[in-house]
């Protein structure tokens, strides 16, 4: 403990390998066994992004074209995202590809 009652703070090398520990334990869980979720009102037959929930707050993310291929986030990777798309980090300019007008 620090002088102020605190946990010593990480060091950046440390932080690292903590993150890339977390990520391979993460990585290692079966997940055959998941439940996958999608949003409300998507049909079997349609592309859907999927998600299911892991254990410590992780998320595992898939393509419903191609189920074989998941992403798995730990619980601060899928916080940021989440909190990043709330607030438009990921928005798209708008184009007519994605029902935008051109510009």
């Amino acid at each position: 403990m620090g002088t102020n009652g605190e946990a010593p703070k990480e060091t950046p090398e440390e932080m690292q390998a903590r993150k890339e520990r977390e990520k391979n334990e993460l990585y290692a869980l079966d997940i055959s066994g998941v439940t996958w979720e999608s949003a409300p009102g998507t049909e079997q037959d349609e592309e859907r992004v999927e998600i299911a929930k892991l254990p410590d707050g992780a998320v595992a993310m898939r393509s419903s074209l191609e189920p074989e291929t998941v992403l798995r986030y730990t619980e601060a990777e899928w916080t940021a995202f989440v909190l990043g798309a709330r607030d438009g980090e990921f928005d798209l300019e708008p184009s007519p590809r994605n029902g935008g007008m051109d510009a």
